[in-house]
């Protein structure tokens, strides 16, 4: 069952203007501030393609309000929301939980049968998360497994891994899909620096996954280091599941490159980092890998629990994780609907939050919970009303925090990072191919707080124009 935590302050913070507020007030809200005005009239962008709305904290003055009732793609703004709710729906110290089971007798450190692991969603089982939860399957007293390694994935529905890409690049991270035993999101980093001998082009792999076969075709040449990918190409054999292939010239020139791809399949991704980890734990095992759900009757040897939610949302909102919040969405889902999760039921958990804090939802379009998606959409009014209970909730402190801060860290670290400006807001980013967002908290200099929504959506605003129109509302915005 899902578990809804009491809110502190439940109501809508909707946007009102006061009796005494005078005309002026309101034709200034709904004017765009002049060093704004300068971009859009520049890219000659028009007044459909984008949406603002900015708010004192805790309900306050509406200082801008353009297009705010316009339903937009936020791009990864949206998971300002899906956060949000998580934390609100499920607290804080909520942690998915990963199960290992002995499927037979263990004598001498020798487990006389399967080992099964049942996977329950986490979307932090990093490679030393592995690693250690293997560590505590060998404390229990297996050493050698004399079956196969068996992997129940059932808690999240089977459809959850078959949607569509966004750009049909399947061997980008941020093209992941959903499992319930993911690992090390799924990706590998390869290493490429020409080799010692100045003839060759070495690769190594990390992490280096037991069934992962490499073919370098990748040849030196001499010249400048320049080049889309330095000339390097990466693709998956069709014909050999478990094989990639690395070709091109690269230049000798080049030190070292370090280029992050995903691999295999969820399964057997995580088939091949147990069987380097477990060798190089001193485990032995040579079993083939199966799948099975998990049985009703056996004891759970050991049960590996992810970090608390807190910290899971930092590296989600910090650095824009897609998968991880994708992951987050569907544990919503079942934990009010029960296993196998489906995306439906998370944007379900999602609306009703919004009902329960009386913030109409009809424009919203969750999708899958991160805005990697085409048909995403939310109005900045909405995003805002999210804002301005995420600043009134009890977890206003760890959500808040989640959110990266301009000129030092996250996808904000680049931004707006002069002396005067730097540290004073909590924005979260938002870019997809015409797509160009924020939403957050700005520090005004003169002390004020306020809510900040922007969206663009043009065929030039991840050209450069939408970052450039963002960070002159936030800018405005921290001038008040």
């Amino acid at each position: 069952m899902l578990i809804t935590h009491s809110l502190a302050r439940i109501g809508a913070v909707l946007t009102s203007f006061c009796l005494s507020c005078s005309v002026q007030a309101q034709t200034s809200a709904t004017t765009i501030p002049p060093r704004m005005q300068v971009v859009v009239s520049g890219h000659k962008l028009p007044a459909s393609s984008y949406g603002f709305y900015v708010q004192e904290v805790g309900g306050g003055a509406t200082v801008l309000d353009i297009n705010a009732g316009t339903a937009l793609n936020p791009a990864s703004t949206m998971k300002v929301l899906t956060t949000l709710a998580a934390l609100e729906q499920l607290g804080p110290n909520f942690t998915w939980n990963t199960k290992v089971y002995a499927l037979g007798p263990v004598n001498d450190g020798i487990l006389q049968g399967d080992l099964l692991i049942k996977g329950g969603g986490d979307p932090y089982l990093l490679e030393e998360q592995v690693r250690n939860m293997l560590k505590a399957v060998q404390r229990a007293g297996i050493i050698r497994i004399t079956g196969d390694l068996l992997l129940d994935t059932s808690y999240f529905d089977a459809g959850t891994g078959q949607d569509n890409l966004i750009d049909n690049k399947k061997d980008r991270a941020y093209n992941v899909l959903p499992n319930a035993l993911m690992s090390n999101f799924q990706a590998v980093t390869f290493y490429i620096h020409p080799s010692t001998d100045g003839k060759h082009v070495d690769i190594h792999a990390d992490p280096a996954l037991s069934n992962l076969q490499i073919t370098n075709d990748v040849h030196l040449k001499k010249g400048a280091c320049e080049g889309y990918q330095h000339g390097l190409r990466f693709l998956e054999d069709a014909a050999r599941p478990e094989h990639v292939v690395w070709s091109g010239d690269y230049p000798a020139s080049c030190r070292e490159d370090a280029m992050v791809r995903a691999v295999l399949t969820p399964e057997t991704f995580f088939f091949g980092l147990f069987g380097k980890l477990w060798a190089e734990l001193g485990g032995e095992f040579n079993g083939s890998l199966r799948t099975a759900k998990a049985p009703e009757n056996v004891p759970t040897l050991v049960q590996w629990s992810s970090p608390p939610l807190a910290d899971v949302i930092r590296s989600i909102n910090k650095f824009s994780n897609n998968l991880m919040t994708r992951q987050t969405l569907l544990t919503l889902g079942a934990e009010r609907s029960g296993a196998p999760a489906t995306v439906a039921n998370g944007g379900a958990v999602v609306g009703e939050y919004l009902q329960m804090l009386g913030i109409n939802s009809d424009a919203l379009v969750v999708s899958n919970g991160a805005g990697l998606a085409r048909e995403a959409r939310i109005t900045p009014s909405l995003l805002n009303q999210v804002l301005q209970h995420g600043h009134d909730s009890p977890y206003m402190a760890e959500f808040v925090s989640s959110l990266p801060l301009n000129g030092i860290d996250g996808t904000m670290r680049n931004r707006l990072r002069s002396e005067r400006m730097r540290g004073n807001m909590h924005i979260k980013t938002g870019t997809l191919d015409e797509v160009s967002a924020v939403a957050g908290y700005v520090t005004a200099k003169s002390g004020k707080q306020f809510t900040v929504v922007g969206m663009l959506n043009h065929s030039e605003a991840d050209h450069g124009p939408g970052v450039e129109l963002m960070d002159a509302l936030l800018t405005w915005v921290f001038e008040h």
